[in-house]
């Protein structure tokens, strides 16, 4: 039997040119293995929440002028198109969602009537979310009628609970295009974890609409779970989050789609080394004028970055574990980088002028590079003050908290993220909670040897069972209660590491580069083309 292959695919999320967590890596590495598949024929759907500025990545273009007029024209939908400055630069499609603010009551009470939606409960992003989900919708339908693709095989594929109104929407007004929901994460398994409730020994026990109340999440997980259950398949992006679906949403994938890798996104060869190099300078040049003092000759950067969840991204362990490093013989003195954008409100005043002017001035309190907001209720720095760092020049360790979103412009480094990641000998990720596990995968891509946990979609797919770093990605066992160990084990691979000599080092590089090559989207695509196939036979079948 012949796979039913799309021929157009809408995708939408709220992370579509805009850069706010791992989602817009998954998407945007993505958007070249699809555009090579359906050329011009993938169409990402964002939010427009630029007001008279312009995302970074988004390029205008005049692309389905006539469209774009009609729809301001005569449906009140207002739309940019472009492209997305990503490698493929597939067709984006960014939407002005406020004006549906004002049908918000009507949009809710007409799910709730359908569905058994449940928006009641709403608090936080939720309505900016629906808004936003639901004009996607009305993007998609607007699109299918103007350019009349009723003969058309079309799939919307609406990722996270963010955008599933879009789902709804279609359900509604569009039933005959296929639609994927994808859950990156369940909202109630991430609020479990955050909620330090033991997540991996009690799942099977636990009963997601009874949590919801609990947590307050009953709005987000209602419509996650409806979404899950009303779409022609469902996916995640790992096994371990499909326990997570069964249990807690009632319903198990259709497919799971791991995430992939783009490697034109890695400099190679010559271009690799310069990257290396402006990046050590650049982590050495911040961290002295920091620290007050000259590092060694040749000192070892340790990095840990995501989004600021304390327990669930093993922040904490992190923490914990350099400070325990820092008690054993150290061959190479250590910098490690706490890359985890907080609330900040901009760089470090005294920081940036004395490297601005090269002057010899005492930085206090030298652990973090940019203001922190009400600093004595950060939990970063409160473990680093109750641990008792002191940044000194005699010790082996150093520690550094970088709550700053590294995008090329944050007054300190001002380097892009991934260009500072080449400059890193090691990343660690110890997570509790990671239903993947972007950055170790990104870190091993750029040659980076990397530390993450078998509680990590990504750790899972590396190795089944614990494994040295040695082997380019180190895996360590991890549950509900055993930190402490997890803590012991990291301590022990960072020392070890840490004694061997630059062949050594080279060699485990090339490693972790062989582990990414694995776990490329060339590799990975077939699970979507699963995806789409599942989708439209049962739309076929209606």
């Amino acid at each position: 039997m012949s796979v039913l292959s799309p021929d157009y695919i809408f995708e939408t999320s709220w992370e579509v040119c805009n850069k706010v967590g791992g989602i817009y890596a998954v998407l945007s590495t993505r958007a070249r293995t699809l555009q090579l598949a359906f050329p011009d024929k993938l169409f990402f759907i964002g939010p427009d929440i630029w007001e008279d500025s312009v995302s970074q990545d988004f390029v205008p273009t005049d692309d389905f002028a006539e469209w774009v007029a009609y729809a301001k024209t005569h449906e009140n939908l207002s739309v940019k198109v472009g492209r997305w400055d990503v490698c493929g630069k597939p067709f984006v499609i960014l939407v002005d969602f406020m004006p549906f603010f004002a049908q918000k009551n009507q949009i809710y009470g007409d799910f709730w009537k359908l569905y058994g939606v449940e928006s009641l409960q709403a608090y936080g992003d939720y309505d900016e979310s629906s808004m936003f989900g639901y004009a996607t919708g009305a993007v998609i339908k607007s699109f299918y009628d103007f350019y009349h693709l009723e003969n058309k095989k079309v799939v919307a594929h609406f990722n996270e609970w963010m955008s599933a109104f879009g789902l709804f929407y279609l359900k509604q007004n569009l039933p005959q295009v296929a639609t994927l929901f994808t859950t990156h994460a369940t909202s109630i398994g991430r609020s479990i974890a955050g909620n330090n409730k033991p997540l991996y020994d009690y799942l099977t026990a636990y009963n997601g609409d009874q949590m919801a109340r609990e947590l307050n999440m009953i709005s987000k997980h209602s419509v996650e779970k409806t979404a899950a259950h009303l779409c022609d398949a469902f996916t995640t992006v790992s096994d371990i989050t499909n326990k997570e679906c069964v249990q807690l949403l009632e319903k198990e994938v259709d497919v799971v789609t791991p995430n992939g890798f783009e490697p034109d996104f890695v400099p190679q060869g010559k271009a690799l080394k310069e990257s290396q190099k402006k990046a050590r300078e650049c982590l050495t040049h911040v961290a002295e004028n920091l620290l007050s003092y000259k590092l060694s000759k040749n000192p070892m950067f340790i990095g840990i970055s995501g989004r600021y969840e304390f327990k669930n991204k093993g922040i904490d362990v992190f923490i914990e574990a350099m400070k325990q490093v820092n008690d054993l013989p150290i061959k190479r003195e250590i910098v490690a980088f706490i890359m985890v954008p907080a609330w900040s409100d901009g760089k470090r005043s005294d920081l940036a002028y004395k490297m601005g002017h090269h002057l010899d001035l005492t930085i206090s309190d030298p652990f973090y590079t940019h203001h922190l907001v009400e600093i004595e209720q950060d939990r970063v720095m409160q473990m680093i003050y109750a641990l008792n760092y002191t940044n000194q020049q005699s010790q082996a360790v150093k520690i550094i908290f970088v709550p700053s979103y590294l995008n090329g412009n944050d007054g300190i480094f001002n380097m892009d993220y991934y260009d500072l990641l080449v400059g890193f000998d090691l990343t660690i990720f110890p997570s509790y909670y990671e239903p993947w596990g972007y950055t170790p995968l990104e870190s091993a891509a750029f040659g980076i040897p990397t530390i993450t946990t078998d509680l990590a979609g990504f750790g899972q797919w590396v190795s089944a069972r614990p494994q040295s770093v040695d082997k380019g990605v180190g895996v360590v066992h991890r549950t509900d209660s055993n930190y402490m160990e997890v803590v012991a084990d990291i301590r022990d691979m960072v020392a070890e590491f840490n004694k061997k000599s630059a062949a050594e080092h080279a060699k485990i590089r090339q490693k972790a580069s062989a582990i990414a090559s694995k776990a490329l989207w060339k590799q990975f695509i077939k699970y979507y083309y699963k995806a789409y196939d599942i989708a439209l036979r049962k739309v076929a079948k209606k």
